[in-house]
């Protein structure tokens, strides 16, 4: 089956992904590979935004856990995806990238708040733009924010960058037969419960006709090939 094209992709990292082999913080080597996957993206013509969760610094939901209050510990997380996202946008500019990051906390000092006509007049001007904190308010994770700020600027496409090289029917990294989807509806993956990313946010793609694109980001050039419709993926979305 030929996959769609897209032209503007929002991709989703996960604060994991920053850490390489670490169990912790941010790995630079890591970060300058992932900020070459996207410089290589957007040589290729691509316009891309970003969402990088705060999970290898601190996770919100795992707070409340052990007792922090919700609203308290989500904005601790929105914290830590600022701090990510200043991470990618130094890797990006060190490959010559121009990069705008907006936080929907102020913190005037050290990016720009979310404006959404500005993010277009910078992507307009072959910026990447970087958007931070989530949706602002706690109970909301990064998916869902990513699945919002896609909505918010038409993305073609939801990229969901995963160790893993698409949606299988369980964790191929738990039970060994698990197949893979080529192609697999939004009602499946809420019915089914696969979890590629928070119910929420996959009812926000499903409402809003946006395809999530889920791919391995660790495989070096898997970026670029997937959006040229060679690399291995699976896409998710509204079936016919």
């Amino acid at each position: 089956m030929t996959r769609p094209k897209f032209k503007r992709i929002l991709l989703k990292l996960s604060g994991e992904a920053l850490m390489g082999q670490g169990q912790f913080g941010i790995d630079t080597e890591t970060v300058a590979g992932l900020a070459a996957e996207i410089a290589a993206a957007r040589s290729a013509g691509f316009e891309v935004c970003l969402v990088v969760g705060g999970g290898n610094i601190f996770r919100g939901m795992a707070g409340a856990a052990k007792g922090m209050d919700r609203a308290q510990a989500d904005y601790m997380g929105m914290l830590a995806t600022v701090m990510n996202a200043l991470a990618m946008q130094n890797a990006l500019e060190q490959l010559g990238v121009e990069t705008r990051v907006q936080s929907a906390i102020k913190m005037d000092q050290v990016c720009e708040p979310v404006i959404r006509r500005r993010a277009e007049r910078h992507l307009a001007k072959g910026r990447v733009v970087i958007f931070a904190a989530g949706t602002g308010s706690p109970y909301f994770t990064t998916d869902t924010g990513a699945a919002l700020r896609a909505a918010e600027m038409k993305c073609d496409a939801l990229f969901k960058g995963t160790s893993v090289d698409g949606v299988y029917t369980a964790d191929p990294k738990k039970v060994s037969g698990a197949t893979r989807y080529e192609n697999i509806g939004f009602d499946r993956v809420l019915a089914d419960d696969l979890k590629i990313m928070d119910a929420a946010a996959v009812a926000l793609c499903r409402d809003n006709n946006i395809p999530i694109v889920v791919f391995n980001i660790r495989q070096p050039g898997n970026l670029t090939d997937v959006l040229a419709g060679r690399g291995k993926a699976t896409i998710v979305k509204n079936e016919e």
